[in-house]
């Protein structure tokens, strides 16, 4: 198994996940998916959840993450489509990391169809509601190891 920790980290505005736009981003609180996401690695891996509106808090649980060789599955929320720091943050610490997204940014405004993390990202899922999470595990968990 490639990694001993996955940190899950969230971005801005996610913690009002159940009450903003649910037609969009679904009924589950950023806790439910948390929750959720602990049943579904079922003991496979220990998992570690962050979430801050700050940028500045995102991009230090990035390198945190990425130079102890966690694994990270990252909804940057707005940040995706703006921030460089954030990506420079991945690249630099060698993070291992899948770029999440609850809708399908690119069925959304045109300004969501830039992602300044996908090309530092091993992979990104969008678009499944709560599954992407779900998805972005399991596509770390079947990672092979870097050597």
């Amino acid at each position: 198994m490639p990694f001993a920790r996955i940190v899950v980290i969230n971005g801005p505005n996610l913690n009002l996940l159940g009450l903003r736009e649910p037609g969009i981003y679904g009924a589950k609180t950023l806790a439910d998916i948390e929750a959720d996401l602990r049943a579904r690695a079922g003991g496979r891996v220990a998992l570690q959840f962050r979430q801050s509106n700050s940028e500045g808090d995102l991009v230090g649980f990035v390198q945190e993450a990425g130079l102890d060789g966690a694994g990270i599955i990252l909804n940057a929320g707005a940040y995706t489509h703006t921030s460089v720091a954030l990506a420079d943050a991945v690249k630099a610490s060698r993070a291992r990391m899948v770029e999440v997204h609850l809708s399908n940014v690119h069925a959304r405004e045109s300004f969501r169809h830039h992602s300044y993390l996908s090309p530092v990202a091993v992979g990104v899922v969008a678009g499944f509601g709560d599954r992407s999470y779900h998805l972005a595990l399991e596509a770390l968990l079947a990672l092979p190891d870097e050597g």
